[in-house]
């Protein structure tokens, strides 16, 4: 006798395929990291074009970003941890799609006003369009920031359940979409800037972003109505069962009391004195203003400290240290590039190419995992990393490559304060220093050969190589966190490991300002390959204690160590 009931059809299984929670987390996360990659893309190429062909403008921008999440990091993931998912998600999406529609309008009026405003107040009206936009563009960020901690490594726990090999298939499927989003945002986005302008790019990515948060909104509502555990979180959890203990506690001590032969409002008095004396200390404490003030101190403290305890935290800061790299497809490289004689299409068709290498990264990971175990395949992955960017480095020495440490790091920035109309003289002036040195310069030659470009091929060359194994450590790395840490810490261990993310980023970011020449580059290529070595070096001291010698036994599926290398997700406290 068949007890397994009705069989679905072919249509009602699709039917729940395309209305199930996680196909709609999936949709959601598809546009809005479409918004996200084309805004990312096309920010740097709108700044180095504003501030002439300068990586200036760019790195402070990105240095104001990397400072901001660093030092709010934990505190937002305190209050992603201290309020309701659902709250917590429309806002954060609000906020930031709110804040690239405005920053995206700023920017048409720049371009499209930009010879009047320099002429305004000496041109500080332009220089104040600057500071606007740098600044909502990092307001983006950190709702952005927000965003990524709730769904990415809240809602998509809790979707999975206690599956270890789903909580893996649905990251894998996640970094798809981000690598798939990478070809195709920039790519139309890109195409757009080089056949039509930059005021036409900036609208269209803000009526883009306008139409989807009003279709992400009601997909986030869609997934929280389909998912029950999303309700609570592990803090109302404990409310709940105290609350619970509590009026168990009243219901039994009325008994107890008569037992004793107490009247119940004798018994009632001692407790009403307790309750009292457990509030009453704690109300001065929290109702002053120096006790307000403090708490962003004392969370931003107690956020690091837990970090720092977890057992993952070199795993954590092996990531981070990846970060400390210009070999990426971040506003720096590409500004890089496009001072290089690379147009806004020919850098869309390379960041396709370099998520197509994500992609196969992957795939990677997941196939690796099953057969090698999550630990191991970190390790894997950061040699074939640390192996391709060889390639940048030789780049630095290839034909074709700027590199020249004789010119002064500070000369781009000196260029821009003494202003053009000096400029004349200052030539002059140097002329005149080698004229008394007796020091002659070549005379410019009639023909130029044609540049070469094999510097800056064999860098991309590296960079996108390097994306197989940089997106199967960080999905490593991110699902072992998601594993280890508990559901009431979630957000402010994921918010303390962005704010290392961006320390270091930060420091990449300062190297670039004080060299923002092309020509100091392959020194900043030098050091970022030296960064990664030392995170991926971290790793392997993480990697080593937990496994030990068993680190170089590539065990089959059937002998494989659940217990070290596939924990089971944490359950909440």
């Amino acid at each position: 006798m068949d007890n397994s009931g009705p069989k679905k059809t072919c249509c009602e299984s699709i039917t729940d395929f395309f209305t199930s929670a996680k196909f709609l987390i999936y949709m959601g996360h598809a546009l809005s990291t479409w918004g996200d990659r084309m805004w990312n893309f096309a920010v740097a190429v709108f700044l180095v074009e504003l501030y002439g062909n300068s990586l200036l403008l760019t790195a402070v921008y990105g240095l104001v970003v990397a400072g901001s999440v660093l030092l709010l990091g934990a505190i937002i993931g305190d209050w992603v941890d201290k309020n309701p998912r659902l709250k917590v998600a429309q806002t954060s999406l609000l906020v930031q799609n709110s804040c690239v529609i405005v920053c995206g309008i700023l920017l048409m009026v720049v371009f499209q006003f930009k010879e009047q405003l320099v002429e305004l107040y000496n041109g500080w009206i332009l220089t104040t369009c600057y500071i606007l936009v740098i600044t909502i563009a990092n307001i983006a960020n950190l709702a952005s920031t927000a965003t990524s901690i709730t769904i990415q490594r809240d809602w998509v726990v809790v979707v999975a359940g206690q599956d270890s090999s789903k909580l893996a298939d649905m990251n894998a499927t996640v970094r798809i979409i981000d690598q798939l989003t990478n070809i195709l945002a920039p790519m139309l986005v890109g195409q757009i800037m080089a056949f039509g302008s930059h005021y036409i790019g900036c609208g269209f990515i803000s009526g883009w972003n306008l139409c989807s948060m009003c279709v992400e909104y009601a997909l986030l509502w869609k997934v929280y109505q389909k998912t029950p555990a999303l309700a609570v979180k592990a803090g109302q959890k404990e409310q709940q069962q105290q609350q619970q203990q509590q009026q168990e506690l009243k219901q039994l001590s009325p008994t107890r009391d008569l037992e004793n032969g107490q009247s119940p409002e004798e018994s009632s008095q001692p407790l009403m004195n307790e309750t009292s004396a457990v509030d009453k200390p704690d109300s001065p404490k929290q109702s002053g203003c120096c006790y307000q003030v403090a708490e962003p101190l004392r969370t931003f403290k107690s956020g690091w400290v837990a970090y720092y305890n977890q057992s993952i935290f070199f795993a954590g800061m092996s990531l981070a240290f990846l970060y400390m790299t210009v070999l990426g497809f971040d506003c720096i490289t590409t500004g890089y590039a496009y001072t290089q004689g690379l147009n806004g299409s020919v850098l869309s068709l390379l960041m396709g190419a370099s998520a197509v290498s994500g992609i196969c990264g992957t795939v990677a990971f997941t196939w690796v995992r099953k057969k090698c175990g999550l630990i191991r395949t970190g390790f894997i992955s950061g040699v074939a990393q640390l192996s391709c960017l060889m390639l940048c480095v030789v780049s630095v020495f290839a034909p074709g490559s700027p590199f020249n440490l004789r010119v002064s790091p500070f000369q781009d920035i000196y260029s821009h304060l003494i202003g053009e109309k000096t400029l004349p003289e200052a030539e002059h002036s140097i002329t005149s220093a080698f004229t008394s040195l007796n020091i002659t310069t070549a005379a410019p030659a009639e023909e130029h050969p044609p540049p070469s470009y094999m510097s800056v091929s064999l860098l991309f060359a590296g960079v996108i190589a390097a994306r197989v194994g940089l997106w199967s450590f960080d999905l490593t790395v991110t699902q072992l966190i998601q594993e280890n840490v508990i559901e009431s810490e979630r957000g402010v261990i994921n918010g303390v490991q962005n704010s290392m993310n961006y320390l270091l980023d930060l420091l990449h970011f300062i190297m670039v300002i004080l060299a923002p020449n092309p020509e100091a580059f392959g020194l900043l290529v030098i050091i970022s390959v030296s960064f990664v070595a030392m995170g991926h070096i971290m790793y392997f001291r993480f990697a080593f204690k937990s496994l030990g010698s068993r680190l170089f036994l590539c065990c089959s599926p059937e002998q494989k160590v659940e217990t070290d290398d596939s924990p089971s997700l944490p359950t909440t406290v």
